[in-house]
C-alpha cells in the first residue's frame, strides 16, 4: 500500500486541511439585517475590520478541522492601499453578470490526506485595479462581457510576482508552510510577506453548539523567536518563521482578532488592537499592533525585494507541543520533508491515472482534483442561534423571525464539507455536493461517503425529509441525484475490494436516509397526486421560460419533465440500491418493489398513460416538454427544446437475469406488471425482452424515443456543440421562443455564454452553455443503454453525416469533446481560456481553471472560476475514456441502417 493511501487509512491526517474559505463576507450566515441584504450587511471592504461570527477567509488557507486555528498568507506590493489579506471580487450587484473573484491564482495540486498541497498566486507589482474593476463592471450591461483583471494591462509587461504556497505535515499535527515569491518582471521589486497565525474568534459569543470552548486562545511571542498559541481544546502549538541572509529576520506583528468598531461602527469602546491593526501597521504605518507581542492574531512580517527572475523562499512550520515527537523540531529539514510528501503525492497519483492518457491529460485531472480537494471548507451555520441572535450581542431585527431560513430551526451545520467554489460559492448546494463525492470517491471513496451521510443527517435534513438546497433559500428544491451518487461511490470502491468487503453498512445507512427524503418527494411535488412533478427551478437558474420557481395566477401550476424525470431516476436509484441490499437481507426485496412500482407509474404518467394528450411526450416533437396545467384542467405545453426534455435519459437502469433470478420476488412483480397493467408496460421500455449480456432495461424510453432524443442531442445545429451538450438548442439563437400567458409574453433565446437577464441573481445561465454534470450524467446514461442494445443500436453521429456509429462511440465522442475543454488543442490553446493570449505564456499555459460552465459555441470558461466541484467530474471522464471498452469505428452509412428487435 503506498504512504498516501495509508494515511487516508488514519483519521488524524484529515484533522488539518485547506478548510478556510476564500471569502466569508457577503454570506448568509454573516448577515444579520433586517431585509436579507447578505451582499451590503458584510462587504470587501468591512472584511479586514471584521470579526466574524460563523467561519474565516484568508489566501491559501489551512486550519483545524473546527477552524479553531489559521494559518494563511498575507501580501503587500507598497503601492496597494490595503494588505492583500483575501481575494477581491465583486459582489452579485456590482458585477454585469453577477458576483465574481477578481484575481489569478490557480489550486495545482493536493494529496487527499492533505500531506501535500500546493497553489499560486499571481500579484501584481503596481497597485491592484480595485476602483477600476469596480466602475467598469458596473458602467458595462448584461450584454457586454466581464471585465476582468487581465484586461486592466497590469500583466501585460510581466510586472507581477508568482508566488507559490506548499503545505505539507510531517506527522498529523506537524504543519511545514513554504512560500515561493519569483518576480516575473524586467525590474527588481519589493514584496512584504506576511504568514499570518489567528484563532477563530470563539470567545465573544457565549456558549455555541460548534464543540469549541469560549474560553479565550492567546498567542505570544518567546524568547527563543517563537510564537506560542495555547488553546483550551487544542492544544499547545507553535510557529517557527525562517531566519536568513536573504529573508532576514522577520518582525512579529500582534493584534486581536475583534472587530474594529472605531472604523465601521465609530464606536470607540472595541479591543485595543482590533483585526486590522496589522493592516494600518504596514500600509499606512500607525503604532497600531500590541507591543506586549500578544494576542489573538500574529504575522511574521518580511520585507524583501526581489530581484528580476529571481526567486526567494520562506519556510514556516507550526507544530503541536504538547505531542513527545514534536519537542525538538526545526527548519532544517523542511525542505526534505516537503519534497518527501510531494514524492508521496506523485506516486500515488501515477497509480490513479490511467496509464494511456496523455500527460495534459494527467495534468488535467490532477489538476481538478486538486481544485477538489481545495476546496474544501469549514461550514458552521447554526440556524436557530442565527436567527435569534447571541446573548453577548445586540438583538436582531425582528423582522429576520419570519425570514430567510426561519423553518429549518434544526439545521445546525459544523464540520468540513466539499464546497462548490470557496469564493464565489462558499456554501454547500446539494446537488453540487452529490457530484463531487463521486470524483472524490476515484481518491478517497471513504471522506466521499462521509460526505454522503452528512447531509442526511438530522443536523441538516429537515424533520419531514427535505434536503436543504443552500444557505440562501434552504427550502429551495434541487434534482434528488444524491441515490445515484451514493450508487456510484459504493460501486466504485467496490471494485478495488475483494469479495464480501463492500460496505454494506454505508448503503445500507444512506438507504434509510434516502427514503425519507424519497416520502418527502412524493408528499410535497406531486401537485396533483398523478405522478407528474413539479419542482420549480430545481437547480437550472434560467432554463425556464419563466421564473420556475414563481407561483403562477389563476391556480395554475407548472408540470415539470425534468422533475418528474429526475423521481423516475431516484426510483430506479433507490430500487437498484435495495436488490444489492437484498442479497444481503431479502427484506428488502419488498422495497425494491416499491420502487420499480413508482417508476413504472412515475413513467405512464409521464407518456400519455391511456391514450390521452396529458403527457410529457409530444409524439409529433418526438421530444419532452413542460406543460401547464391550467385552472380548468387542461394543459398546454412549453414547446420549447431544452435540457429540460433530455433529463428523461436519465431515468436508466440495466439489470442482469443472473440477479434477477436471484430475486425471483422481484421478477414475479415484474412479470405481473406486464401482465396486469399493460398500459404501463407499453409505456417503458420492454423490460421482458433480453438484450445483449443477459440484461434487462428498464427506462422511461423505447429505442424510438431514444433514437429521436438523440437526433436532436447529435445535431451541430441543436445541441452539439464542439465541447459537449448545449442546454438549450442553439436553434433559438435567431428563432427565440415566445409564450403568452394572461397578457404577458416570455422570451427565450439562446444564450450561449453570460446570462443576459437577472433571473436567480444573473450569475448563472442555463439557456445555452454546456454544463459538466449533466453532460455527465447523459454520458453515463448513454452508456447504459449501450450495455444493454449493444452494437445493433446504431445512430446516426453526427447528424446529417450519414455515418452510423454505435452508443459507446457516442458516449466516447461526447468524452472526448468534454476533455477537449481543457487540454491543448491544434492551435496551442486550451478552450476554456476563450484564447486570451495570456494563456499562451508559459507561466500561465499550464495552470487550469475549472469554470462552473462553458460557452455553448466555442467552450470558453464562464461563471464561477474555480467550480472544481462539479466541473470535477472531468477527472472521472479522463479515467472513464481509457478504462472503460474501446470504442468501435463509426460504420455503415445511413442507408445500410438494419433496425433490430430492440430498436423499437
Amino acid at each position: 500500500m503506498l504512504l498516501e493511501q495509508q494515511r487516508l487509512t488514519d483519521p488524524a491526517w484529515r484533522q488539518w486541511g485547506p478548510y478556510v474559505s476564500d471569502r466569508q463576507w457577503g454570506t448568509v450566515r454573516e448577515d444579520y439585517s433586517a431585509d436579507g441584504d447578505a451582499w451590503n450587511y458584510t462587504t470587501h471592504d468591512m472584511a479586514r475590520s471584521y470579526t466574524y461570527r460563523w467561519g474565516e477567509e484568508g489566501i491559501a488557507g489551512f486550519c483545524d478541522d473546527q477552524q479553531q486555528l489559521c494559518l494563511a498568507l498575507a501580501l503587500w506590493n507598497g503601492q496597494d492601499p490595503i494588505l492583500k489579506e483575501r481575494f477581491f471580487g465583486l459582489t452579485n450587484p456590482e458585477g454585469n453578470h453577477g458576483e465574481d473573484v477578481k484575481e489569478l491564482y490557480f489550486q495545482l495540486d493536493s494529496a487527499p490526506s492533505h500531506a501535500y498541497q500546493r497553489m499560486l498566486y499571481k500579484y501584481p507589482q503596481q497597485a491592484f485595479p480595485y476602483q477600476q474593476l469596480l466602475d467598469e463592471n458596473r458602467r458595462r450591461t448584461r450584454l457586454d462581457p466581464e471585465f476582468e483583471l487581465l484586461d486592466t494591462g497590469l500583466f501585460d509587461e510581466d510586472r507581477y510576482f508568482d508566488v507559490t504556497i506548499e503545505y505539507a505535515k510531517a506527522s498529523p499535527q506537524d504543519i511545514l508552510m513554504v512560500v515561493t515569491v519569483v518576480n516575473r518582471g524586467p525590474d527588481a521589486a519589493p514584496l512584504h510577506v506576511l504568514p499570518t497565525l489567528w484563532y477563530r474568534n470563539t470567545w465573544v459569543w457565549g456558549d455555541d453548539s460548534d464543540g469549541v470552548p469560549s474560553a479565550q486562545p492567546s498567542l505570544s511571542l518567546q524568547a527563543d523567536g517563537m510564537v506560542r498559541a495555547e488553546h483550551i481544546q487544542l492544544g499547545r502549538y507553535v510557529l517557527q518563521a525562517e531566519e536568513s541572509p536573504v529573508t532576514g529576520k522577520p518582525a512579529w506583528l500582534f493584534c486581536d482578532n475583534e472587530t474594529n468598531k472605531a472604523r465601521l461602527y465609530d464606536v470607540h469602546n472595541g479591543a485595543a488592537y482590533p483585526k486590522d491593526a496589522i493592516n494600518d501597521y504596514v500600509v499606512q504605518g500607525t503604532q497600531a499592533v500590541n507591543p506586549t507581542q500578544t494576542g489573538t492574531k500574529a504575522a511574521a512580517h518580511y520585507v524583501l525585494t526581489v530581484e528580476p527572475g529571481s526567486e526567494i523562499k520562506i519556510r514556516l512550520r507550526l507544530t503541536n507541543a504538547d505531542q513527545p515527537d514534536n519537542v525538538a523540531v526545526s527548519l532544517a529539514d523542511v525542505d526534505a520533508i516537503m519534497a518527501q510528501r510531494k514524492a508521496d503525492t506523485d506516486d500515488f497519483y501515477a497509480s490513479i491515472h490511467p496509464r494511456e492518457a496523455s500527460e495534459d491529460e494527467k495534468r488535467v485531472q490532477r489538476q481538478a482534483f486538486a481544485g477538489m480537494l481545495w476546496n474544501k471548507q469549514y461550514y458552521y451555520y447554526d440556524v436557530s442561534r442565527w436567527l435569534a441572535g447571541d446573548p453577548n450581542q445586540p438583538p436582531p431585527p425582528p423582522e429576520r423571525a419570519a425570514g430567510r431560513n426561519h423553518s429549518w430551526l434544526q439545521l445546525i451545520n459544523a464540520g468540513v464539507i466539499s464546497m462548490p467554489d470557496t469564493w464565489e460559492y462558499p456554501w454547500y448546494a446539494a446537488w453540487d455536493w452529490a457530484f463531487h463525492c463521486v470524483t472524490l470517491g476515484m481518491i478517497d471513496p471513504g471522506f466521499a461517503k462521509e460526505q454522503l451521510m452528512l447531509l442526511t443527517n438530522e443536523w441538516y435534513m429537515h424533520p419531514n425529509g427535505q434536503l436543504p438546497a443552500y444557505e440562501w433559500a434552504f427550502s429551495d428544491v434541487n434534482p434528488p441525484v444524491q441515490a445515484w451518487a451514493a450508487w456510484r461511490v459504493y460501486h466504485m470502491e467496490k471494485r478495488h475490494k475483494p469479495q464480501g468487503e463492500e460496505d454494506i453498512t454505508f448503503l445500507r445507512a444512506v438507504f434509510h436516509k434516502l427514503m425519507l427524503n424519497f416520502t418527502w418527494w412524493v408528499n410535497r411535488k406531486d401537485n396533483m397526486g398523478n405522478n407528474i412533478f413539479e419542482g420549480g427551478f430545481l437547480g437550472l437558474d434560467n432554463i425556464g421560460v419563466f421564473d420556475r420557481n414563481e407561483v403562477l395566477p389563476n391556480g395554475s401550476h407548472l408540470e415539470q419533465a425534468d422533475g418528474t424525470s429526475w423521481m423516475a431516476m431516484y426510483a430506479l436509484n433507490m430500487m437498484r440500491i435495495a436488490l444489492e441490499l437484498a442479497n444481503h437481507d431479502p427484506v428488502y426485496d419488498e422495497m425494491a418493489t416499491k420502487f420499480f412500482d413508482h417508476f413504472l407509474y412515475i413513467a405512464g404518467a409521464m407518456t400519455n398513460t391511456g391514450g390521452n394528450r396529458d403527457g410529457l411526450w409530444d409524439e409529433d416533437d418526438g421530444f419532452f416538454y413542460d406543460q401547464l396545467r391550467l385552472s380548468d384542467g387542461s394543459v398546454e405545453r412549453l414547446r420549447v427544446r431544452t435540457l429540460v426534455g433530455l433529463i428523461p435519459m436519465f431515468a436508466v437502469e440495466v439489470l442482469s437475469d443472473p440477479l434477477l433470478r436471484a430475486r425471483p420476488a422481484f421478477l414475479e412483480r415484474m412479470v405481473w406488471f406486464k401482465s396486469h397493467r399493460p398500459d404501463l408496460y407499453s409505456q417503458v421500455s420492454r423490460y421482458n425482452e433480453v438484450g445483449q449480456d443477459e440484461t434487462r432495461l428498464l427506462s422511461l424510453l423505447r429505442g424510438f424515443r431514444l433514437k429521436s432524443l438523440l437526433t436532436r442531442v447529435l445535431d451541430e445545429n441543436e445541441f452539439l456543440s464542439p465541447h459537449g451538450v448545449r442546454a438549450v438548442s442553439q436553434v433559438y439563437r435567431d428563432h427565440p421562443y415566445e409564450f403568452t400567458l394572461d397578457g404577458n409574453t416570455f422570451r427565450l433565446a439562446y444564450t450561449p455564454a453570460e446570462s443576459v437577464s437577472d433571473m436567480f441573481g444573473g450569475n448563472s445561465n442555463w439557456r445555452g452553455p454546456v454544463w459538466m454534470p449533466v453532460n455527465y450524467l447523459l454520458i453515463n446514461s448513454i452508456e447504459r443503454f449501450y450495455a444493454y442494445f449493444g452494437d445493433g443500436f446504431t445512430v446516426e453521429y453526427p447528424v446529417g453525416s450519414g455515418k452510423l456509429v454505435t452508443l459507446r462511440d457516442v458516449a466516447r465522442e461526447l468524452t472526448d469533446r468534454l476533455i477537449s475543454l481543457f487540454t491543448v488543442g491544434p492551435t496551442g490553446n486550451r478552450p476554456v481560456f476563450g484564447g486570451h493570449p495570456k494563456y499562451r505564456d508559459p507561466h500561465f499555459r499550464d495552470h487550469i481553471l475549472f469554470y462552473e460552465y462553458f460557452d455553448g459555441d466555442n467552450g470558453r470558461g464562464v461563471g464561477a472560476s474555480h467550480q472544481t466541484g462539479w466541473t470535477g467530474l472531468v477527472a472521472e471522464l479522463i479515467d472513464r475514456k481509457y478504462t472503460s471498452q474501446q470504442a468501435v469505428k463509426p460504420g455503415a452509412s445511413i442507408v445500410d441502417e438494419q433496425s433490430g428487435p430492440n430498436c423499437g
